[in-house]
């Protein structure tokens, strides 16, 4: 396993750039995700590790390698595209093992590790079959087996489970985690899809619609404290509100037309703070609780009508208008099967939080 390390990678296609100098490293060992929109340049990134495109300008190291400049064959990097792009005039047995042929190993080798792979990836029943003649699911995994059976250092997957639907999405998740833990091989997981992101994630980096890293960190610090608007909209669902800062110095406050001054916690002063500086503030809905009744114990309270509810099993989501005609979102876990407070359309409530759950992003 070795870790990968781009420096100032450039890349233009038709004079627009797509990758502006992007500077990003990836830990051995790890999964990392890379997490943005479509479009913004995740897929082209991975081609330029992989070697499947080239770099107008920038570094691309292996470990301590410089391997910028060398062709796709001599990286030992292997990549896995959203459609598998498997052979289908060969069977699950000859898709796995045609690397392994390529590099003309002994034959007893290769029906040795490509057994053990297969079996690995409970294949070991369909070994003489057609790819086409598989599941969505089971073709996935022919094509993790064939990238994994000659052991790279580094495995990209590119959107590997686009094609899947969510059950089977959600168990393949899992099967990459125990994979990666088992192999200790560096995952690089492309995703637009959030979820999956913060499934799969040790560590992850967010790209914006400009192909620019917005910021990495692990699951958790992304989700609980972006660093950007962008982030805090993109990683999860989540309110904005703006206002002015107020008491920066003392006991600060945001203040939003209409609705009133609320509690903020500053843990870091930022170089932008100021008393009356512009600033949103990011808070999720489950941080949120709601209800009809009047609660003590909370740092900030703000009344809303319900316009709409949604639900969700495990939660349910309230949509809320407030009175200077923003919409706030609420979930609520659904612990109780008959719980005491019933909240319905047109409710007038109560929504509280705490000031160490609100993020604070410059405006």
């Amino acid at each position: 396993m070795r870790s990968i390390k781009l420096e100032k990678l450039k890349k233009t296609i038709n004079e627009g750039v797509i990758i502006p100098e992007v500077s990003l490293h990836i830990p051995a060992g790890k999964f990392f995700a890379l997490l943005g929109p479509s479009g913004c340049g995740k897929t082209t990134l991975l081609r330029l590790i992989a070697g499947l495109e080239n770099a107008e300008s920038g570094k691309i190291f292996l470990g301590d390698q410089d391997i910028t400049d060398w062709p796709i064959h001599k990286r030992p990097i292997n990549i896995v595209f959203q459609n598998y792009a498997l052979f289908p005039h060969l069977d699950v047995f000859d898709n796995v093992a045609y690397s392994l042929k390529l590099k003309k190993l002994p034959k007893e080798e290769i029906e040795q590790r490509v057994t053990k792979i297969l079996e690995a990836f409970h294949l070991e029943n369909h070994i003489y079959k057609l790819t086409s003649q598989l599941s969505g699911g089971q073709q996935q995994r022919v094509a993790l087996a064939r990238a994994i059976v000659n052991e790279p250092d580094v495995l990209l997957l590119d959107e590997p489970l686009a094609a899947l639907d969510f059950k089977l999405r959600e168990r393949m998740l899992i099967e990459l985690i125990e994979l990666q833990d088992k192999l200790k091989t560096t995952f690089v997981y492309v995703t637009h899809d959030q979820f999956e992101a913060l499934t799969v994630a040790d560590q992850m980096a967010i790209m914006n619609h400009r192909g620019e890293i917005e910021q990495i960190g692990t699951p958790k610090e992304i989700y609980e404290f972006p660093g950007s608007s962008f982030v805090a909209k993109f990683v999860g669902t989540t309110n904005i509100l703006s206002g002015k800062l107020r008491g920066f110095e003392a006991d600060p406050e945001i203040e939003i037309p209409e609705l009133g001054r609320f509690k903020l916690n500053i843990p870091q002063k930022k170089d932008w703070m100021r008393e009356g500086c512009d600033m949103m503030i990011s808070l999720r809905p489950e941080k949120i609780f709601i209800s009809k009744k009047e609660v003590k114990n909370f740092s900030n309270t703000l009344k809303g009508t319900v316009q709409s509810i949604v639900y969700h099993g495990r939660s349910t989501q309230y949509n809320i208008l407030l009175k200077n005609q923003a919409r706030i979102q609420v979930f609520e876990q659904n612990e109780e099967h008959f719980p005491q407070e019933v909240i319905d359309y047109d409710n007038e409530v109560n929504l509280y939080w705490q000031k160490d759950n609100v993020v604070i992003l410059e405006k």
